[in-house]
């Protein structure tokens, strides 16, 4: 039963978790929607990046290995590293 308590609250080892919440930001065209995924107890920074080509939209998923104790710390760190992307890259990302 203790057992059980610990897993509730910090998930089991190796458990990925999407979160339920997602926070969408315009950038240039572009959408950037943070994922946080709750990870051994910690966020895991992910999300997506999309971008409408037309009638086409395309979709860019990107999972790193930054961890954050917090999910909104997650999401902003996706959000950061997205624009940083975006930046760097422009629609190669969806290639």
């Amino acid at each position: 039963m203790f057992g059980k308590i610990l897993k509730s609250l910090f998930g089991s080892s190796g458990e990925t978790k999407s979160s339920k919440k997602t926070a969408a930001v315009d950038y240039d065209d572009y959408k950037i929607i943070a994922e946080p995924e709750l990870s051994n107890g910690q966020w895991q920074v992910a999300g997506r990046i999309e971008k409408k080509f037309g009638e086409e939209t395309k979709v860019h998923r990107f999972v790193r290995a930054d961890t954050l104790p917090g999910e909104s710390d997650a999401a902003n760190e996706m959000i950061r590293k997205a624009k940083m992307m975006i930046d760097q890259q422009g629609d190669t990302i969806f290639d």
